[in-house]
């Protein structure tokens, strides 16, 4: 079992960058793909990026590349998400989710096995 735990979230300007950090618990942190998700009020949890165990692959959403870097330090079991040239859209509350497989799913929140309980992240223009 893994526990998440989201931190690094807050208040910024459209422009401003924040590095969201997941630390997770447990000696097989390096086994599992971390994802990033964003839930903003009223919508759904929206895939934000994925790495694999190994740190080599990743993915985006289309409205974060270019913007968005998901990396991870297995040694001290924890993955980031820097964010960019932040935007009023960005706002959200963020959260952190493992899996134990890579498939083509990884978009779909349903998929996930552990979530943290989130950081809020505000972008005012």
């Amino acid at each position: 079992q893994v526990q998440l735990v989201e931190s690094g979230g807050g208040l910024v300007q459209a422009g401003d960058s924040l590095r969201l950090s997941c630390a997770a618990s447990g000696r097989t942190f390096s086994r599992y793909v971390m994802g990033w998700f964003q839930k903003a009020p009223g919508k759904e949890r929206e895939f934000v990026a994925i790495i694999s165990s190994s740190g080599i692959t990743t993915y985006y959403a289309d409205s974060v590349k270019g913007r968005f870097t998901i990396s991870r330090d297995n040694a001290k079991n924890t993955v980031y998400l820097q964010m960019n040239s932040l935007k009023p859209e960005d706002t959200a509350v963020y959260f952190c989710a493992a899996r134990s497989s890579f498939t083509s799913d990884y978009r779909s929140f349903q998929q996930y096995d552990y979530w943290g309980q989130g950081t809020q992240v505000t972008v005012s223009s």
